[in-house]
């Protein structure tokens, strides 16, 4: 009966292993993730800003526009 208990607990601590291995791989997964979203959101921020001054400048340019007129 012993026999079968330590192989149940060694099967159980083999699959806790397993299961281990598998959370750690998923979290660098999500890490390297969380990296290039943050990447990928400070390009958007950027190129977001870049097109609100080119806006501002269009709509500068037309006033000047309308009040040469």
């Amino acid at each position: 009966m012993q026999d079968e208990d330590l192989k149940r607990l060694e099967m159980r601590i083999d699959e806790l292993i397993a299961i281990c291995a598998q959370l750690k791989d998923e979290n660098r997964q999500l890490r390297e993730q969380k990296v290039e979203f943050s990447t990928e959101r400070e390009n958007l921020l950027e190129k977001q800003d870049q097109a609100r001054i080119r806006v501002e400048k269009i709509l500068d340019r037309l006033k000047s526009l309308e009040q040469s007129e």
